[in-house]
């Protein structure tokens, strides 16, 4: 959803744009996406303007989901192997 966020966003005027290593398709929008979901960093690509907000946001987003990802399995795979040490 953020790609297509980016993606539509970028055709705006004001919003900002995204420079380096970006030719503008849906495939690099959903690259950059990646990137900033999982908090690798800024490299190839970087926001300028309004659209840093978003990024950030995503990258909030990514890093409070990708956490609560992993204390629930955590949490199953506790109730499972629990159940089988009984």
């Amino acid at each position: 959803m953020f790609a297509l966020g980016y993606f539509t966003l970028l055709r705006a005027p004001g919003v900002g744009r995204l420079t380096g290593e970006f030719s503008g398709t849906l495939l690099d929008c959903s690259y950059y996406s990646f990137v900033v979901y999982t908090s690798v960093g800024f490299g190839d690509i970087t926001p300028e303007g309004p659209l840093r907000l978003m990024s950030g946001m995503e990258a909030l987003t990514g890093l409070v989901l990708v956490a609560w990802t992993a204390s629930f399995l955590f949490l199953q795979i506790r109730e499972l192997w629990g159940k089988d040490a009984r």
